[in-house]
């Protein structure tokens, strides 16, 4: 099966979740430039980029579940590590903020 005849049941929901963690990306960027205070600023490319990331993630296992006809879950353990170390670089960065404020 080449990717023209990927079947529309996988290329459509792929398509969505693809122009929707697009979007979620971009929010999040825009978020970094437009808030004001560090704390602020940290939390939107933060959550921008890991539902962003997690939407590509999903819509690429399920295009390459349909191109292979079984199913594809090598991008789970992509998104086990992005979801965990995305959120936790944050933390870290906000206590380090909180550290250097106090002096």
């Amino acid at each position: 099966m080449s990717p023209a005849e990927m079947p529309l049941w996988a290329a459509l929901p792929a398509a969505l979740l693809l122009v929707c963690g697009g979007l979620l990306t971009l929010v999040g960027s825009l978020g970094l430039l437009r808030l004001d205070a560090f704390y602020a600023r940290i939390h939107a490319p933060t959550m921008g980029s890991t539902l962003g990331t997690g939407c590509v993630l999903v819509a690429s296992m399920l295009t390459s579940s349909a191109l292979a006809e079984r199913p594809v879950i090598h991008e789970l353990l992509i998104t086990v590590f992005i979801l965990i170390t995305s959120p936790v670089t944050a933390m870290l960065l906000m206590r380090a903020a909180i550290f250097r404020s106090k002096d």
